[in-house]
């Protein structure tokens, strides 16, 4: 009998040795106390009564694994079997424990066999084989509640028994479940390796923040950041941060915004002015769609077409731009322009012609407006009025001509001979027709000046008529007589008389 006890009890260690050496990471060691009853009635039939006795329970218990575990209990209390009356005992036992849910659940049900020595007054044994189930309920990391139940088998006659009691459990080892260098009673997260910074509980990043609330667990970071890092020092994690090397407000997750209008500087065309998002971050004081920086009228309302300027008329000139901001115009300058020259009415000269020069026109292109030409329709340059200059040829005829015609002696007729040159003035008339022509009549001092005066002014007036009858309009030549008043030579000789006896001949510009 005792070798069969022995052997099974061997079989049962070894296994138990097995699984611990198996797995150990929820080894741990712990004490036990217990108060027991014992009763040797129920499985002693021929004992009569009662038999109840009492005893305490100290134990040294291993776990091994998650499951199993072994115990060394050591008992002291009383026997009252039989004849033996209030007998001291003493045992000790080797168990081995099957935890089917483990030990950290809140109540662990256990089963448990092994071997134990009884000692009756010190020097008599019995060996026993107890066969039981218990039941831990925890009351904190480190501790449980206790009950269980056995029945013990023994190799003498009337000493096997029913033992039942209630105790406490203590587990005070220094198990390392994780192996991370903290034992299981400091370690918050006891089956997951962590450092001491966090009291065992994982750290990757090594930052001082557990991984469970760690938002960036691969990134050493603050506390105040929930682990995040931020390269910038603005308080925006990287993370969120779309600007991680530029420091920045949260507003703009964490991008500058120096003028603080909540666009960033990247996307701000004016980051050194508050502006709206509309305007990309730009100022729009008149609020006209357009920002200040494209806008050449910035306090004044205006449309894009006009650059932000108002155009009060709508004639696509700015008002600060037209002369005329009240009246719709074509010029330049905004104001109206009736004949289309490009010259403004209240500037042209000529406002209801078209013309290059002050509105006016220059029908010859001489360069002189044609209300300043005196020959509109014949080219010459400004000195001569805008009429041809007339050529040195015409000049000599003419001084010629003063001194060719001729009148019969203290006469205003014509001789014959000056029909010929005054003929050629006829033709001269027709070569510059925007010319007039003066006819000038003089006399020596022969005679009274009364005379002389009457004399000049018919001579200048016979040469006239005769001018006007070869064709030209009498409206283009004039007459006068200047007597003797005007003398180009001495009249104290002949051929100084003969000088002043004259009619001069001038082509003028028409007025």
């Amino acid at each position: 009998m005792k070798r069969v006890i022995f052997g099974s009890l061997l079989v049962l260690l070894s296994t138990c040795n097995l699984f611990g050496q198996e797995n150990n990471l929820n080894s741990y060691n712990a004490l036990s106390a217990r108060i027991l009853a014992i009763d040797h009635n129920i499985p002693n039939e021929m004992l009569d009564g009662l038999s109840q006795t009492y005893a305490l329970e100290f134990g040294f218990r291993r776990q091994l694994t998650k499951l199993f575990g072994i115990a060394v209990p050591i008992k002291i209390g009383v026997i009252d079997v039989g004849e033996l009356n209030n007998i001291p005992i003493s045992g000790i036992e080797a168990l081995a424990q099957f935890y089917p849910a483990g030990t950290e659940v809140k109540i662990s049900p256990y089963l448990h066999a092994g071997y134990g020595v009884v000692s009756e007054r010190f020097d008599d044994a019995n060996h026993q084989i107890p066969l039981g189930l218990g039941f831990n309920f925890r009351l904190d990391k480190n501790s449980w509640f206790n009950v269980q139940g056995e029945y013990r088998i023994s190799d003498q006659d009337q000493r096997s028994n029913v033992m039942a009691g209630v105790g406490y459990v203590y587990r005070f080892s220094s198990i390392d479940t994780d192996k991370d260098g903290i034992i299981n009673r400091n370690d918050l997260c006891p089956t997951e390796p962590g450092p001491v910074t966090t009291n065992g509980c994982p750290d990757t990043d090594m930052d001082g923040i557990t991984d469970d609330e760690d938002r960036c667990p691969k990134l050493p970071g603050s506390a105040n950041l929930s682990g995040c890092p931020d390269t910038d020092m603005d308080g925006v994690p990287d993370n969120d941060d779309k600007c991680p090397e530029e420091v920045g407000p949260a507003a703009t997750m964490g991008c500058p915004d120096r003028d603080g209008d909540g666009i960033i500087d990247a996307e701000d065309k004016c980051p050194m002015d508050a502006g709206t998002e509309a305007m990309m971050g730009c100022p729009d004081t008149d609020e006209d769609g357009i920002s200040n920086a494209e806008d050449e009228c910035p306090a004044d309302p205006g449309t894009a077409a006009m650059m932000g300027c108002p155009d009060s008329d709508g004639d696509g000139i700015a008002d600060h731009l037209d002369n005329c901001p009240d009246e719709s115009g074509t010029t330049k300058n905004g104001c109206p322009d009736a004949d289309g020259d490009g010259v403004a009415d209240g500037e042209d000269a000529c406002p209801d012609k078209a013309g290059n020069f002050n509105g006016c026109p220059d029908s010859d292109g001489d360069g002189v407006a044609d209300n300043e030409d005196r020959c509109p329709t014949q080219a010459g340059p400004a000195a001569s009025g805008g009429c041809p200059e007339i050529k040195p040829e015409v000049k000599e005829q003419l001084e010629y001509a003063a001194r060719a015609v001729r009148f019969q002696t203290a006469s205003a007729k014509l001789m014959e001979s000056s029909y010929i040159i005054l003929s050629e003035i006829g033709g001269i008339m027709r070569q510059y027709p925007d010319y007039d022509l003066t006819v000038s009549g003089h006399t020596d001092d022969v005679g009274s000046d009364v005379t002389n005066l009457t004399l000049s002014e018919k001579r200048a007036e016979a040469c006239r008529n005769f001018i006007i009858a070869t064709g030209i309009s009498a409206t283009r030549i004039s007459s006068v007589g200047y007597g003797e008043s005007q003398p180009v030579g001495e009249n104290t000789s002949a051929d100084g008389r003969r000088l002043n006896r004259r009619v001069e001949f001038g082509l003028i510009p028409r007025q």
